[in-house]
C-alpha cells in the first residue's frame, strides 16, 4: 500500500487502504491458474477490472467536485478519468497479470524439465513462486507505467494539472 495520506488530506479509499488490494487480484488468480479451473482466474480479472473502474469513476468525481470555472470542469474531469483508467488497467491488470502468467509457465515448464516432482508439487511451487513474485514486481512497473503515460498520453492533455494516478 502507499504511504498514509498527509495529515488533514482526504483519505483515498481506493489507494490507501485494503481496498487497493482488489487491484491485484488477478495476479493471485494468475499464480493459482494451474490449480484453479480457468473460470477462477476469469472472475479474479473481473474483481481488478471493477476495481479499476470504480477508482476511474471516484477521480472523475473528484476532479468535477473541484471548484473553478466551469468551462474546465469536463476537461478535468476527462482527463480524470481517462488517466486513472489507463494507468490502473495498465499497472494493476495488465501487465502485472502478463509478468506472472509467464513466470509461473515458465516456473512449470523449467520444473516439468528439470525435476522428476510430482505434478502437484510443481504445480503449488509454481503458485507460491507466482505469489512470491506479486511484491516484487509492483513498484517497478508502477514506475514504469507512469514514465509510459508521462512520455505519450500525458502530453496529449490540455494544460490542466497531472492526475495524481499512482
Amino acid at each position: 500500500m502507499s504511504e498514509p495520506p498527509p495529515r488533514g488530506a482526504e483519505r483515498d479509499i481506493f489507494r490507501d487502504t485494503w481496498v487497493r488490494y482488489l487491484g491485484y487480484a488477478n495476479e493471485v488468480g494468475e499464480a493459482f491458474r494451474s490449480l484453479v479451473p480457468a473460470a477462477v482466474v476469469w472472475l479474479s480479472y473481473g474483481v481488478s477490472s471493477s476495481y479499476v473502474l470504480a477508482d476511474a469513476i471516484d477521480k472523475g468525481k473528484k476532479a468535477g467536485d473541484v471548484r473553478s470555472p466551469e468551462a474546465g470542469r469536463s476537461t478535468r474531469v476527462t482527463v480524470a478519468v481517462v488517466d486513472t483508467f489507463v494507468w490502473q488497467a495498465l499497472a494493476s491488470v495488465a501487465i502485472p497479470g502478463f509478468t506472472i502468467n509467464r513466470v509461473c509457465a515458465a516456473s512449470l515448464y523449467i520444473l516439468g524439465t528439470s525435476t522428476r516432482w510430482p505434478l502437484s508439487i510443481r504445480k503449488w511451487t509454481t503458485t507460491a513462486l507466482g505469489l512470491l513474485v506479486i511484491p516484487v514486481i509492483i513498484h517497478p512497473i508502477d514506475r514504469s507505467v507512469d514514465f509510459l503515460l508521462d512520455s505519450s498520453l500525458r502530453k496529449l492533455y490540455p494544460s490542466v494539472e497531472k492526475p495524481s494516478s499512482s
